[in-house]
């Protein structure tokens, strides 16, 4: 699913126009990217939860010259965990 498809469903069931659809989630997900970016943890009740994990920096190797050394730098990753209910109807658990 693309987000034009996600704007297009959510047109036709709730009657609004599709721009002003786009334009709401354009700006949701802008704001999750921003709080995300401040290193805030973005939390939707039973869906999940988007937050950001530090990977430390370490050493890694080319497979075709394992005697070349690489250092891979720290980094920042984002990292979501499904909430209870989505965790429920993807599993049927």
């Amino acid at each position: 699913m693309t987000k034009r498809d996600l704007v297009v469903r959510i047109a036709d069931e709730t009657g609004l126009i599709q721009q002003d659809v786009a334009a709401i989630l354009q700006k949701s997900l802008d704001y999750i990217v921003e709080a995300l970016n401040k290193g805030e943890t973005v939390e939707f009740r039973n869906f999940g939860v988007f937050e950001i994990n530090i990977r430390k920096a370490r050493i890694g190797r080319n497979p075709n010259k394992p005697a070349d050394v690489v250092v891979i730098p720290e980094r920042r990753v984002v990292k979501f965990k499904p909430g209870k209910i989505m965790k429920q109807r993807i599993t049927g658990i």
